[in-house]
């Protein structure tokens, strides 16, 4: 795939080095680490050694200095080479962005080193049994006692719990002047009293566990609370807009993974007299699929140019679209990739038929598509609500 065209020659060499490094691992590596209950240590190491994984992060706490646009061509450059890092979604991209932004200086000066040399790690948590990723409905909640804060709720489906120092946690508490509840951020260490998780067993082979948490009475110091206590809705967006670029980035590699299997195939695979790839019915599904692939990759750079530009409110428009795009880009490549070398298309050896499951993720989560519709038919069409 060339970007000549949207792309700087920095981005492009970003692009061409963390793909040498991805080159080095592949998909063979993170299936071992996953089939053994591992995580992809080795990996997160070497990408942080390179400062990528800190890339979007503040040179003055040892990151890039760049922004969520080569933060995403990171994660798509691994996907690309079969090894993507699904922590970098959440950790850098998500809480990093969200601390470098909101958090006080003493909360920067304790984890943004951290996170962009990998050192250490955050997970995300805003899931809940009832409420999906819906924030206006989320119940688990935090009330001031004195100068601390206690939490109470559940979450579900968060990434890397296990393997993370500390979780941000999206609670709610009550503004004083209405009475109502708003969306506010906590660092909530791994080993804090009343801070429990169970794994979900999951049919999805990765590296990456998912957990339910338990917050019961959950004590946090004030200096738990991320940002402005007010700030409510635009703290919580400042992290879930690179999420979704980011989605966006890991679905779109998925997919080249997929289809550069697949093309492989079709041009060496040989049925009667010429390569399976020179009969139309074969190759114009996997010239769609490329097709496809290109158009989410151009709104994901838009999407991620705007955040890194500062324009929250388009950002979020086209991070939701590039998110939409690029998960249905990503399910039709494999699909059509897993077709089309028939029965070697489910075998190991090929290691495609793990990714028809895994490509459905990018369809569900963080957001599923039909949130994702409702948002643009709102927010953009100006289309009312039926709920």
């Amino acid at each position: 795939m060339s970007n000549a065209v949207v792309e700087s020659a920095e981005h492009r060499a970003l692009r061409a080095a963390v793909a040498a490094l991805g080159q080095r691992y592949g998909r063979e590596y993170l299936a071992r680490v996953a089939r053994e209950g591992g995580h992809p240590d080795e990996l997160w190491a070497d990408a942080a050694k390179l400062g990528y994984l800190g890339v979007n992060l503040p040179e003055e706490y040892g990151g890039g200095g760049g922004g969520i646009a080569e933060l995403s061509i990171v994660l798509e450059e691994l996907g690309a080479a079969g090894c993507p890092l699904l922590m970098m979604v959440v950790s850098p991209a998500i809480c990093g962005t969200v601390i470098a932004r909101f958090g006080t200086a003493e909360q920067k000066r304790a984890w943004l080193p951290g996170l962009a040399d990998g050192s250490r790690t955050m997970a995300f948590g805003i899931t809940e049994p009832d409420a999906g990723s819906n924030s206006h409905r989320i119940t688990t909640t935090a009330r001031r006692d004195g100068d601390d804060w206690v939490l109470s709720g559940r979450k579900v489906f968060i990434s890397g719990v296990d393997i993370a120092d500390a979780t941000l946690i999206v609670g709610r508490t009550e503004d004083a002047r209405t009475g109502r509840l708003k969306p506010c951020l906590f660092i909530v260490d791994r080993d804090t009293p009343g801070f429990t998780r169970s794994v979900i067993d999951m049919e999805l082979q990765a590296a990456e566990k998912q957990f339910e948490l338990v917050l019961d009475e959950v004590r946090l110091p004030a200096g738990a609370l991320v940002g402005d206590e007010d700030a409510g809705l635009l703290q919580l967006f400042a992290g879930l807009n690179p999420e979704r670029v980011m989605t966006a980035a890991f679905a779109i590699g998925m997919g080249r993974y997929a289809l550069a299997k697949a093309v492989d195939y079709a041009k060496t695979r040989q049925v009667w007299k010429e390569p399976i790839g020179a009969h139309q019915a074969v190759a114009h599904p996997l010239a769609a699929a490329h097709i496809e692939l290109e158009l989410a990759r151009l709104m994901m750079q838009k999407a991620a140019h705007l955040y890194d530009a500062g324009d929250d409110m388009g950002a979020g428009e086209a991070a939701n679209m590039a998110k939409y795009a690029a998960g249905e880009a990503c399910v039709r490549a494999v699909d059509q990739s897993v077709h089309t070398l028939g029965g070697n298309g489910l075998t190991r050896e090929y290691g495609l038929a793990s990714l028809i499951t895994a490509s459905r993720v990018a369809r569900i989560a963080p957001v599923s598509r039909e949130m994702i519709l409702n948002f643009v038919s709102h927010q953009t069409l100006g289309l009312p609500k039926s709920y």
